[in-house]
């Protein structure tokens, strides 16, 4: 068992689940390498050792330990920090503000309050530590069996499109710059008008699949099928790509062995964060920048179209390939700008993000968010995602990221309650109508 109050931080998170996999996501402390064990901080202020390698192991997921030996799995035993010890854990690891949050919620939840308040101050001088100013040193994987002139395997590069013809042409042209030759373009248009005649200037080898339903899991699932290729790479059409992009995918994968490249985003005009900029498990999985085997989708089948015109319907691809034994690398080498249009795709079926609704009648979160964490976490990881989501999702969209926030959108909840309670009661009842339909999920080994 690991840390039990990250799970109200981050109730989503997929090491949470157990997965069908030889793969230790999180490795002893004792049998990590020398670069390893340089890299990591042990707190002796911990209840015991073990739970002191614990949270050595925590930091060494974090800062990009890879390792594919299941005897290093530290999730076995029955290991359980002590309430203290969990403070301790959040403290080092997260805003201060989140201490106070848990708290909050363990008291509010009838836990012990002098176990609460205790083990609360007990660790209130901790302060947060800096996990990636040193990270593991992996090699850049310049040169890859995978991309050399002999073995180029076919990738089909697949973009759905609705109404942003202006930011397509820009991604279009990023891909006639890719420095890996052997690949093709499924564009799934559903744009209104359709301008066919749009494709005709570009230098690539394009398959236009006119589509005239609006829905993006139907998109790429469509062109999925209709690629020919082994090996699937997704994106957007509103994203920019350097020219190595495609090729740092493909020797990702084969350096790693991987199953999954997830490729980095980050907004137009900034940089890669700092969580993100090396390589690492992936606990995130984005349609719009990632390539992977086609293989994976013949074991676990194609995008579940319960998510059409809403969210989370890459994320729950992600944890399935997960759940399923499927190695995923966080790729910071295939990175992407994202433009974020203000026109066309998923905004215009309806929201922003998952919690930020098109108007205040709408339900709050998006009803595929809870059908995502209830199928997968349930009930308690439902109600503990509204609870970290909702006051954010008051603030402006670009503030959604600031922890020292936080605290005046959970004031905003306050005098809006009655609102926001109908929102989620809303959202809740349609994902309850979800989850009695099921998974809408297509095997493509039975096409």
């Amino acid at each position: 068992m690991f840390f039990h109050f990250l799970r109200y931080i981050n109730p989503t998170w997929y090491f949470h689940l157990s997965p069908k996999s030889n793969f230790a996501y999180f490795p002893d402390f004792d049998q990590l390498d020398e670069a390893g064990q340089g890299l990591l901080e042990f707190d002796r202020g911990y209840s015991s050792r073990d739970v002191s390698k614990m949270d050595a192991a925590y930091q060494a997921w974090q800062k990009g330990f890879i390792i594919s030996d299941p005897a290093m799995d530290l999730q076995q035993g029955s290991l359980q920090p002590t309430v203290s010890d969990n403070y301790r854990f959040v403290r080092r690891y997260f805003h201060p503000y989140w201490s106070w949050y848990v708290l909050g919620l363990r008291l509010l939840t009838l836990h012990n309050p002098v176990r609460e308040i205790y083990g609360f101050l007990r660790q209130s001088r901790i302060r947060r530590i800096n996990l990636y100013s040193k990270i593991y040193p992996h090699p850049n994987p310049h040169n890859s069996q995978l991309t050399t002139h002999n073995s180029q395997p076919k990738v089909s590069i697949i973009i759905p499109t609705l109404n942003r013809y202006s930011y397509l042409n820009d991604a279009l042209h990023d891909l006639e710059k890719q420095d890996y030759p052997h690949f093709d373009v499924i564009v799934v248009d559903q744009s209104e008008p359709f301008q066919p005649e749009f494709y005709d200037t570009f230098q690539l080898n394009i398959k236009v699949i006119r589509q005239e339903e609006k829905a993006l899991w139907l998109a790429r699932n469509t062109a999925i099928k209709a690629s020919d290729a082994e090996w699937i790479a997704l994106s957007e059409d509103d994203v920019r790509m350097p020219a190595g992009w495609l090729s740092n995918h493909l020797k990702c994968l084969n350096y790693f062995q991987a199953d999954i490249s997830a490729g980095v985003f980050f907004p137009a005009g900034s940089t890669i964060p700092a969580g993100r900029n090396f390589f690492r498990w992936a606990d995130q999985f984005a349609t719009g920048n990632a390539c992977l085997r086609k293989e994976v989708f013949r074991q676990i089948g194609l995008f579940d179209r319960q998510f059409e015109r809403q969210r989370m319907g890459d994320g729950e691809f992600g944890l399935r390939a997960y759940l399923a034994g499927f190695k995923a690398i966080s790729n910071p080498y295939a990175w992407c700008e994202d433009v974020k249009a203000p026109i066309g795709g998923l905004r215009q079926m309806g929201s922003w993000d998952a919690f930020r609704p098109s108007n205040w009648l709408a339900p709050r979160p998006v009803p595929s968010v809870l059908y995502f964490v209830r199928k997968y976490w349930g009930f308690k990881h439902a109600i503990y995602t509204i609870l970290v989501g909702v006051p954010t999702s008051l603030l402006p969209y670009e503030y959604k990221n600031r922890p020292h926030l936080l605290l005046l959108g959970s004031l905003l909840v306050i005098p809006l309650l009655p609102v926001i309670l109908w929102q989620i009661g809303k959202s809740w009842f349609v994902s309850t109508k979800m989850l009695r339909k099921g998974p809408q999920i297509e095997l493509l080994n039975q096409i």
